[in-house]
């Protein structure tokens, strides 16, 4: 059979086909199982694929070491990574609140849009999402226009 030659790369019609197969079974998992698509990689799905990868290896050709300490440093600094944007979260949250706090006693002017508020801030919340008690009503810090003596 001189005429049939395998031909490893697909073409335009065989990739939207497959990626609409795929597409369509992700749908009906997704149905059955309540769970919902992420375009982003945690630090537990990477190394769900290394395991998979160290478990689905084949056996005469082994992973090279030097692949493999590259993909645990890898993991390493997305561990690293993970853990200082969740250290910086809590820093911006300090500082708003820290911010919110400072705030206590001077007079603010409140941009509300089409009006403004103006009064000395009795109290304030802390949290990621700060607000000033201006005149018995909390207002954001983010709609704080002006801060005066």
């Amino acid at each position: 059979m001189k005429g049939l030659e395998f031909n490893p790369t697909m073409s335009a019609q065989e990739k939207l086909a497959v990626t609409n197969q795929v597409n369509a079974h992700n749908s009906a998992n997704n149905a059955k199982t309540g769970r919902v698509a992420s375009q982003h990689l945690g630090k537990d799905d990477f190394l769900k694929l290394l395991l998979a990868q160290l478990a689905n290896q084949d056996p005469t050709s082994p992973m090279e070491n030097t692949e493999f300490i590259a993909q645990m440093a890898q993991f390493s600094s997305l561990e690293q990574m993970t853990n200082m944007s969740t250290g910086f979260t809590k820093m911006a949250s300090m500082l708003r609140s820290s911010e919110a706090v400072s705030a206590i006693g001077k007079n603010v002017e409140i941009d509300l849009g089409d009006t403004s508020v103006s009064g000395v801030v009795e109290a304030a919340t802390r949290g990621e999402n700060p607000q000033v008690q201006i005149n018995g009503m909390f207002y954001n810090m983010e709609q704080i226009k002006r801060i005066y003596n």
